[in-house]
C-alpha cells in the first residue's frame, strides 16, 4: 500500500519527516510538500505563477518531492504528476498546533486533506497541540498510524475525511479517543501597525481563537480533557435543511 504525506509547514517541517518515518515501518511513503510553510493559506492553488517539481531523492524506503505551491497544489500534482495511481491514504501532517473549530476554513493542513477527498482517495488531517519548537511528534505520529490503519481497513463515507487534533502528551498520558464536532468558534483578529524605512503604514495580523461552544462533544473540549479529537467532515457546504423554507422565502 502507498501513503501520500502532504502538509502546510514545509517539506523540512519536523513533524512532516516524523510521520513519515513511522508510516515508512510499514507502508511505501511518498511526500509531496511545499518547499516553504504554506500556513493558513486555506484551499488556495496556483494560478499565475508556474509549477516546479524538486525530487529530493529516497531516504529509507520515502521517497520525497518539494513543489513551489499550496498544499491543494501538492495533491494535485501528486496525484496528476507524480505517482503512477491513486494512493491508498492521504495523511496531511503532523500540523505544528492545533486546527480546532474555524480553524479548519483556513487551514492548509485540512485543505489538503479536503482535496484528496475531492480527488476520491481516503484522507487524514492530523494536527498536534503544539508551537513550541523542540515538542515531541512521535506520539501524534503514532496516533496518526493507528488512525490510518482503521481507515484502510475500513473506508471513510464519501466526501468525508477526518481531522484528528492530538495534545501534545506521551500517548500514556493521552485520555484515549473521542469523535466530535467543530466548536462553534471565531478569531478575534487585531492587526499591530508599524511604519517601513519610507514612512509607509503596513500591519501584522494575529488574533485568538475565542471558542463559543462549551459542549462536551466539541473538539475544543476533548483535547482539553487530554483527549485525540477525531471530527469528521465534509467538503458539501450546502445546508440542505435550509433549502425548501428559503425557495418559500423567494416564492413570496
Amino acid at each position: 500500500m502507498a501513503i501520500l504525506i502532504v502538509n502546510d509547514d514545509g517539506v523540512n517541517a519536523v513533524g512532516i519527516n516524523v510521520l513519515a518515518k513511522r508510516i515508512s515501518r510499514n507502508y511505501e511513503t511518498i511526500i509531496v510538500a511545499p518547499d516553504r510553510e504554506q500556513s493558513s493559506v486555506g484551499h488556495a492553488i496556483t494560478l499565475s505563477t508556474p509549477l516546479r517539481i524538486h525530487y529530493l531523492g529516497n531516504d529509507n524506503n520515502i521517497k520525497k518531492y518539494c513543489i513551489n505551491g499550496t498544499p491543494a497544489d501538492c495533491v494535485k500534482l501528486a496525484l496528476k504528476v507524480i505517482l503512477k495511481g491513486k494512493p491508498d491514504l492521504l495523511i496531511s501532517g503532523i500540523n505544528h498546533g492545533y486546527n480546532l473549530g474555524v480553524s479548519l476554513i483556513y487551514s492548509g493542513t485540512v485543505s489538503a486533506a479536503t482535496e484528496g477527498t475531492m480527488l476520491k482517495i481516503p484522507s487524514i488531517a492530523v494536527s498536534l497541540g503544539s508551537t513550541y519548537k523542540d515538542v515531541d511528534f512521535a506520539p501524534s505520529a503514532e496516533t496518526a498510524f493507528v488512525i490510518g490503519k482503521k481507515v484502510l481497513e475500513n473506508g471513510l463515507p464519501t466526501g468525508v475525511f477526518l481531522n484528528v487534533n492530538v495534545p501534545a502528551k506521551p500517548l500514556d498520558k493521552l485520555v484515549g479517543h473521542k469523535i466530535t464536532r467543530q466548536a462553534d468558534s471565531y478569531f478575534d483578529d487585531f492587526f499591530e501597525k508599524r511604519i517601513d524605512p519610507q514612512g509607509g503604514a503596513y500591519f501584522w495580523i494575529s488574533g485568538i481563537l475565542v471558542n463559543m461552544d462549551s459542549d462536551i462533544d466539541t473538539d475544543i473540549t476533548a483535547v482539553k480533557e487530554g483527549y485525540v479529537s477525531i471530527t469528521p467532515v465534509k467538503y458539501d457546504l450546502t445546508e440542505k435543511s435550509v433549502m425548501a423554507s428559503l425557495s418559500k422565502w423567494l416564492e413570496t
